[in-house]
């Protein structure tokens, strides 16, 4: 079922809640520049076998309000909070893609952890989706910069653009369509915002020390997006964590290899 959470006075974000009634919860964060429903192969699979799970909606994308500012990982943190005490969610597993893994990150340090028992990594933005002088196995800033202004200049084309570079497997036309008009459902303004947020936030690299919750990190070999040394640098940053890497897959490691992703999480879960 889907709901809206006041996160702020006059700003809402949607959230699905699928078998409300399951024995363990899932909260998954997508990642930029797309909602809840690109964890459509998990929400058809892993409630059948009794896990609730939830998916929200970022403010600015999908079915959320798209507000001018709160577009740094301090505000989108506090988002997911505001739904987790909605929800009333205790002992349950923050999952989060790509930008998403970057605002669990945060969640984990700003609000100490708030009700998770376990949290899950897919392909995320962290420590730096960006090189930096400490930290060379990012993009460079440039490829973002590119991204930004052509989110203000032609942001179909930059999705289109995207839509390239996240895939390992094959994707029929007909399915990298649909990832692209889930692309277009986010406000301009918050595309080229999170965009934003990635070339100066560099506070991830505290964030991972303060994490004290057993940690999945799942990402592909072939990602071209958040490369794969970031899975490594997670991986050392971060007590209690395992790495999994998926040897087939890129970006969309939970699209490229649905079954292994789905194998690997409810594990972990149930470990």
């Amino acid at each position: 079922m889907g709901y809206y959470v006041f996160v702020e006075p006059n700003i809402k974000v949607f959230v699905e809640d699928l078998n409300p009634t399951g024995d363990k919860t899932i909260l998954f964060i997508h990642g930029w520049p797309g909602n809840h429903n690109l964890f459509e192969y998990q929400f058809d699979q892993l409630p059948k076998t009794g896990y609730r799970c939830i998916g929200m909606d970022c403010r600015g994308f999908g079915m959320s309000d798209k507000p001018w500012e709160g577009y740094n990982y301090d505000r989108l943190s506090d988002d997911i909070r505001s739904v987790v005490e909605a929800f009333g969610l205790q002992n349950f597993t923050l999952a989060g893609h790509s930008t998403g893994g970057a605002i669990c990150v945060r969640y984990m340090a700003r609000h100490n952890g708030y009700g998770v028992s376990k949290l899950a990594l897919l392909a995320a933005a962290v420590p730096s989706v960006v090189q930096r002088p400490y930290f060379p196995y990012g993009l460079p800033k440039e490829a973002v910069l590119d991204i930004i202004q052509g989110t203000y200049k032609d942001r179909p084309d930059m999705l289109r653009g995207f839509g390239n570079m996240i895939f390992f497997q094959y994707k029929t036309e007909q399915f990298s369509d649909w990832i692209f008009q889930l692309g277009l459902e986010a406000a301009g303004w918050a595309t080229a915002a999170i965009a934003n947020t990635w070339l100066d936030e560099e506070g991830l690299f505290n964030d991972m020390k303060t994490i004290n919750v057993p940690t999945l990190i799942l990402h592909g070999v072939h990602d071209n997006v958040c490369l794969y040394p970031l899975a490594i640098a997670q991986r050392d940053g971060i007590r209690n964590s395992k790495l999994v890497p998926f040897e087939d897959s890129g970006h969309f490691l939970f699209l490229d290899q649905p079954d292994k992703f789905n194998k690997e999480l409810a594990q972990f879960v149930e470990g």
